[in-house]
């Protein structure tokens, strides 16, 4: 059963003891309290200021487990937190593998890059963070459609593909099953592999002609080129960071050297940024 005056004691306190540096946010006008503002967490958690607000006065319904996850990660609780947070929320906690949260200390990493898209993702390639620039480049996180995960919308959804060039399009789709045929062998047996796997054998004979190579090649690297609508091409090297469980990995996408696109994405920086916070 839910805990409300505890749960919102609990995002009050957490909110109060975060500066905005420590969650990549500039300081802004002065405060008259300390911590964060409440729109600020919202904004953090992919959520309503409204919906936030009446989470710490003890009212509104019952937050399901993607909102107390989000709050986790936005309030850069450890797992013990996390876990407290859950059980306040009256949810039993998600398994103690990293799975769906994040660490503080990568997030910390991750906001400090600033001036490259940067995006953490499961084993699976489901996103779960992005900062304002990965949103630019490769598409709002709570605006895809369908499924979570990348490799379900790739093989499910034509429009999943409209940011590559065509011709790039085979080595992508080869490149997502050999990485998710690597977890599938690491983690067999587990629900969330099984399914999605399972439903995409079903779903795609795309995906169906490429497991059945049974090729394996965990994605530690790779060379992309996506298509922006206001500024063309952007070639962009992608670092992929691995937690210890590799259970989760962070995806730094740095421009390519000699092709123009370091100042394409310092102009999103200016423009995209500034018509992507107005949105929210």
């Amino acid at each position: 059963m839910i805990d409300r005056s505890g749960l919102a004691d609990f995002l009050r306190r957490r909110r109060e003891l975060l500066h905005p540096a420590d969650v990549g946010l500039p300081d802004g006008v002065r405060r008259r309290t300390p911590g964060l503002r409440r729109d600020e967490v919202a904004q953090l958690a992919g959520m309503s200021a409204d919906y936030y607000a009446r989470l710490e006065q003890c009212r509104g319904a019952n937050p399901s487990e993607p909102i107390v996850a989000s709050l986790a990660r936005a309030l850069r609780c450890d797992l013990d937190e996390r876990d407290h947070l859950f059980h306040l929320a009256g949810l039993a906690p998600p398994m103690r593998r990293a799975g769906r949260h994040i660490r503080p200390g990568l997030i910390s990493l991750a906001d400090r890059l600033t001036d490259v898209p940067v995006s953490i993702c499961t084993d699976l390639h489901e996103v779960l963070w992005q900062n304002a620039l990965a949103e630019i480049v490769l598409g709002r996180r709570d605006q895809q459609a369908g499924h979570g995960r990348i490799a379900w919308r790739w093989f499910t959804d034509p429009q999943a593909r409209d940011r590559f060039l065509e011709e790039d399009r085979p080595r992508h789709s080869l490149a997502l099953v050999n990485d998710l045929r690597a977890t599938y062998s690491r983690r067999a047996g587990d629900d969330d592999v099984v399914e999605l796997v399972h439903g995409l054998l079903k779903r795609s004979a795309e995906f169906r002609e490429l497991w059945e190579r049974h090729e394996v090649a965990v994605r530690r690297f790779d060379r992309k080129r996506f298509v922006h609508p206001e500024v063309g091409v952007l070639h962009l090297t992608c670092e992929v960071l691995f937690t210890p469980e590799a259970d989760l990995k962070m995806l730094a996408f740095f421009p390519t050297e000699g092709t123009g696109t370091r100042e394409k994405l310092d102009l999103l920086r200016v423009i995209g940024t500034q018509d992507f916070r107005t949105s929210l």
